[in-house]
């Protein structure tokens, strides 16, 4: 999402860091091209406005001036100033109460921290919206509780799931109220009526990173009617320009707690500002990196295999769950992003080398193998071409390439090519 800005922020330093000494103008002149980055990127003008003021304050004391590292020192000054513009050292509590979209994917994040929950379908206008949740909550292993849309109405079920949940003993109820627009009087009555009847801990409204500005004033229309207490930013892996999670924060007050990074229910991550302020200046988030790490690999198995690496043993097997463990942790990508020093230009370069579908390649010809080729990879030997299929080579037994489909053309007609020898027909055979 914030390639572009990326990009565009690290020439700028770069061209500072390459300064022995910075003046005044130098300064004035790389922040000139800093808000004009930011307003391409559309964050709201008043926030870039006011960010570059308070760059420009620091940037231009005695501290940076006379240091022997003066570009440092700004993206220093930088990076400090992003990470308070994105909602300062606040992260995401895990204690949803009220939400505006379904949220089993916060119910999977609280138990994962050893939390047990209980959704509360609450959305009785959607067509099927009480079924998609139950079925999501079935996929995730968390309760759910709905009642006929026929005979209740949404502060009826909020209140009595609020009940069921004081009996199951559950930590958290998460009710998932219908979508709505905040110029629709009717329905944000019918939100505040709800938020009276449960005393929430927490009010999530859902966003999407997607619609710009839209999102700043979708919130800020909600916390005027409701009181939001956080936000939960969606498709933050998308290619839009990213000024709405740079400018919501600061318009709004309310912080954001959760970003989507993908469409699986478990592509949702705590929200942490530094981070994110890392990623856009190309530092890097080797925090996260190492949590998703943590989460996708086994640790009695990243032993074994390091066991089986100081022995030689370390097989083709062994390199399949190596694969498919990488796949847990992301897209090539986004764990790109979280390699220091790796922006949106060194990936670019590599745009050949991370085309996932080599992957799903490799994959495929390890499950075409024997068992043992994986478990004894020397025994397989380069063949040599076939007879029937010169220029052609395989590997091993277990996997034969496909051969290429023979196109025609358009003005000669298809090609003239000849039978293999053991599909010519027999001599005597009259047509």
């Amino acid at each position: 999402m914030f390639d572009n800005l990326t990009e565009r922020l690290t020439g700028i330093f770069n061209r500072l860091s390459s300064k022995g000494r910075l003046t005044d103008k130098d300064i004035d002149e790389a922040l000139s091209l800093v808000r004009r980055s930011l307003l391409e990127a559309d964050v709201n003008f008043r926030v870039a406005r006011d960010f570059v003021a308070r760059i420009k304050e620091r940037a231009q004391g005695a501290e940076v001036l006379e240091s022997l590292t003066p570009g440092q020192q700004v993206v220093k000054i930088v990076h400090e100033e992003l990470t308070d513009l994105l909602g300062g050292g606040s992260a995401g509590s895990g204690r949803p109460g009220i939400t505006l979209s379904s949220q089993p994917v916060s119910a999977l994040m609280l138990r994962k921290q050893g939390h047990r929950s209980l959704l509360i379908a609450a959305d009785l206008r959607r067509p099927a919206a009480i079924q998609q949740l139950e079925t999501l909550g079935k996929q995730l292993d968390i309760p759910v509780y709905s009642e006929d849309p026929g005979s209740s109405n949404a502060v009826r079920v909020a209140r009595n799931g609020l009940a069921r949940a004081a009996e199951l003993g559950v930590n958290w109820a998460i009710v998932d109220t219908g979508g709505r627009l905040q110029i629709d009087d009717e329905l944000m009555e019918e939100l505040e009526e709800i938020r009276d009847a449960v005393s929430p801990h927490e009010t999530l409204l859902v966003v999407d990173a997607m619609t710009g500005q839209d999102a700043v004033n979708t919130a800020e229309g909600f916390h005027q009617k409701v009181g939001l207490t956080g936000l939960i930013m969606s498709k933050m892996d998308g290619d839009a320009r990213g000024g709405a999670a740079l400018s919501i924060t600061r318009v709004t007050g309310v912080p954001i707690k959760y970003m989507g990074v993908g469409e699986r229910p478990d592509g949702l991550e705590v929200f942490h500002p530094d981070r994110l302020a890392s990623r856009i200046l190309a530092m890097g988030d080797v925090l996260t990196l190492i949590e998703r790490a943590q989460e996708a690999v086994d640790e009695n198995k990243a032993k074994e295999m390091e066991r089986k690496i100081r022995q030689a043993s370390f097989d083709l097997n062994d390199f399949l769950d190596q694969l498919q463990s990488v796949k847990k942790m992301g897209s090539m990508d986004q764990l790109i992003d979280m390699i220091p020093g790796m922006g949106s230009s060194t990936r670019k370069m590599m745009a050949g080398d991370l085309d996932e579908s080599k992957l799903r390649r490799i994959e495929a010809i390890i499950h075409s193998m024997t068992p043992d080729e994986r478990q004894r990879p020397d025994i397989i030997k380069r063949q040599p071409p076939s007879p029937d299929f010169p220029g052609q080579r395989h590997y091993a037994t277990g996997h034969q390439p496909a051969t290429q489909p023979v196109q025609a053309n358009p003005e000669t007609g298809p090609p003239d090519v000849p039978l293999p020898q053991s599909c010519q027909p027999d001599e005597d055979v009259q047509p």
